[in-house]
């Protein structure tokens, strides 16, 4: 019995492989901490709260203007997702944004919207999903 040269790797090759993987992936996890401590920060919200979970979406949740018991939505499965939609175009809208780019750049493609919103010009304008509300509606 012969060896199948299709599954024999190198293990440094491997271990080569694995260690540049995590290094770009801790290097994403970096940027992205740092473009929503930026991004917290423009809002007038404490930027260390990008690095402490579940109060990171309580804050995202404040800076679109939505009340904060929708984290109990973000728990849910698909429910999350499109409640995920409506913040990213609330957030869009609160820093001067459209739609569009709330639904393109902050959703879609979330590292690179949100490092457009954190390190461009656009300023935070208020919470956007609170214009036109009766006071006794916020949240």
């Amino acid at each position: 019995m012969g060896t199948d040269p299709t599954t024999d790797i190198d293990p440094s090759a491997a271990a080569g492989i694995g260690i540049v993987g995590t290094i770009i992936y801790l290097a994403f996890i970096v940027f992205g901490v740092v473009v929503f401590w930026k991004t917290f920060a423009k809002a007038g919200q404490p930027g260390w709260a990008a690095i402490i979970p579940f109060y990171n979406i309580y804050v995202w949740l404040k800076v679109a203007g939505r009340p904060g018991w929708w984290i109990i939505l973000m728990l849910i499965p698909i429910v999350n997702v499109i409640i995920a939609l409506i913040v990213s175009m609330d957030i869009s809208k609160s820093f001067g944004k459209d739609s569009v780019f709330g639904v393109v750049g902050l959703w879609l493609f979330s590292i690179i919207g949100y490092a457009i919103l954190a390190f461009g010009g656009a300023q935070y304008r208020g919470p956007a999903a609170l214009v036109g509300q009766q006071g006794a509606y916020r949240g």
